[in-house]
């Protein structure tokens, strides 16, 4: 077998696996306790949902460290995901804000909420506060935010006057969280500390033993685990009458509660998918019409291998999309403007190859020396170019990230995995169609095949 024969083998096994993909029911992928959903995401202006703007809670002369506001973004991502909110989308904005866009929400009113949930998690003392008076107290006040590594003074105002609690670290001193059962089968919420949380947590329980230490989120307790013993190694659990869900619920609001940073609600907007479907529906039509002027193009003017290179980009295009959907990409407005337009960049690799290989055969070369001179000398052309285009995707990317312009990170995002395909498809599928298509026709006996 020729080494061509070897690739286009290997070719034909990634679109056929790309066919599966891409279709429109595909069940998925669950292979023991593997579990692979397979499908297109649409962004909030295709689908509708909700959008949020979260600002940092803080005087506005008190300055916001970079990291605690990367922090606060990673949590909030894993916040809105857990509680089923689906492929949100969520990015720093500036230097105090960050932005929400839940797709696909049909409650407006629960999203915000939802966002809304997201606070800081605290471990306050309680002192001797019998369990039954707990869920008495007024909610706690705050009096003053402590940040990592710091601690913070909590008041409650009683029928003797205010009390004041300690808070004893905040949730950023949570390592991982989980749901597991004890020897009787009952639920338990496991944890682990950091290395400073768990030093913190010995010291406390070793001198707090049957005092009530409360799970505190936007000032409102959650949960009232009682100390039972000394916890020295940073691991714990809290038992109780819990069943799966309420297990779970609790994991997650620890989990994913621990914001290094207060934030509140700046601004809300609901996108209705009304727009969102005309904006699809005309982007479908327009991608069909760009697609067929190319492969017209390409048919009429390259003859023989135009068809050939059509047939490669049709493989791209199958290609492109089951990357979309496998990775899975968020595919908004000016992300299928970025894949339309990387339709034309993988084009111009075989526009490239082409005319060179025309050069060959006017020299009086035959079609296997003419095919591989003609990649060869066009080679370096096609990985400038697009070297060029993915390093401006990249800053495009950046700015996106940086500044919150989600319309430019998904237009980069596309883009650039549209030119990695195009590599694959213009420089070996094409090469390799050819090849097999061509090696046995004597080209110069049939110039016209070649549109010379």
């Amino acid at each position: 077998m020729k080494h061509y024969q070897r690739w286009l083998v290997l070719i034909l096994v990634l679109v056929a696996f790309a066919i599966w993909i891409d279709l429109p029911n595909n069940p998925g992928i669950h292979i023991g306790n593997y579990h692979r959903e397979i499908s297109t995401h649409l962004g909030l202006d295709l689908v509708g949902g909700v959008q949020a703007l979260l600002e940092a809670d803080l005087p506005e002369d008190q300055a916001v460290e970079a990291e605690a506001m990367n922090t606060a973004q990673s949590i909030i991502e894993d916040r809105v995901n857990g509680l089923g909110v689906s492929e949100a989308v969520v990015q720093v904005a500036g230097n105090r804000r960050i932005l929400v866009e839940l797709p696909g929400e049909e409650d407006p009113e629960k999203a915000i909420a939802t966002v809304k949930e997201i606070a800081l998690l605290e471990f306050v003392d309680l002192g001797n506060t019998s369990a039954q008076d707990v869920y008495s107290l007024p909610p706690i006040i705050k009096t003053d935010f402590a940040g990592e590594g710091q601690n913070a003074s909590e008041t409650v105002e009683g029928e003797e006057g205010e009390t004041v609690y300690h808070t004893v670290m905040t949730g950023a001193e949570l390592k991982q969280v989980g749901v597991t059962t004890d020897p009787a089968g009952d639920y338990m919420v496991a944890f682990e500390l950091t290395k400073e949380g768990g030093q913190i947590f010995a010291d406390y329980t070793a001198s707090h033993v049957g005092g009530i230490l409360a799970i505190v989120m936007d000032k409102e307790i959650i949960s009232t685990p009682r100390i039972n013993e000394p916890i020295p190694d940073g691991r714990g659990s809290i038992s109780g009458n819990f069943t799966a869900e309420s297990a779970n619920n609790l994991a997650v609001q620890l989990r994913y509660g621990s914001l290094p940073i207060p934030l509140r609600v700046v601004q809300t907007q609901t996108i209705g998918p009304t727009l969102g479907q005309d904006s699809l529906d005309k982007s479908l039509v327009a991608g069909v019409i760009g697609m067929s002027v190319v492969l017209l193009f390409m048919a009429i003017y390259y003859r023989l291998p135009g068809i050939v290179a059509d047939l490669a980009l049709i493989v791209y295009t199958i290609l492109t999309f089951a990357i979309y959907r496998w990775i899975p990409v968020t595919l908004t407005l000016p992300g299928i403007a970025g894949f339309v337009l990387s339709i034309g960049v993988a084009v111009d690799a075989n526009v490239l190859i082409f005319e060179r290989m025309k050069e060959e055969l006017r020299s009086g070369h035959g079609i296997v020396q003419a095919i591989d001179l003609g990649w060869k000398r066009a080679w370096p052309s096609i990985r400038d170019s697009n070297l060029a285009t993915l390093i401006t995707c990249t800053i495009l990317f950046w700015f996106g990230s940086t500044f919150g312009a989600s319309v430019v990170k998904g237009f980069a995002v596309t883009l650039a995995l549209g030119v990695m395909v195009s590599l694959l498809t213009a420089v070996t599928a094409t090469r390799m169609f050819l090849h097999a298509i061509l090696d046995n026709i004597k080209a110069i006996e049939r110039p016209t095949w070649f549109g010379i």
